[in-house]
């Protein structure tokens, strides 16, 4: 069974478009969500474990411009 991740990203003003389209294009990002609230963008990532999410975070989304801040919340069943 696959790790799933729900990150709640975070970006700077007039960027919420280009990081949605950034993140994408990643194939471990399942879905991308425009959202209200505290936070711009709601992703969804699935990998075999929870390494290459780590992996994911740090080496690719924090690369991506426009990104501020991210939360990664571990989904525990589903």
């Amino acid at each position: 069974m696959a790790t799933r991740v729900y990150i709640l990203i975070e970006t700077a003003v007039g960027k919420t478009s280009d990081v949605s389209d950034a993140l994408n294009e990643i194939p471990m990002v399942k879905a991308v969500d425009m959202v209200t609230g505290p936070f711009d963008i709601i992703a969804i990532a699935e990998a075999d474990d929870l390494p290459s999410i780590g992996d994911l975070i740090s080496d690719g989304m924090h690369n991506i411009p426009g990104i501020v801040k991210t939360v990664t919340c571990l989904s525990v069943r589903s």
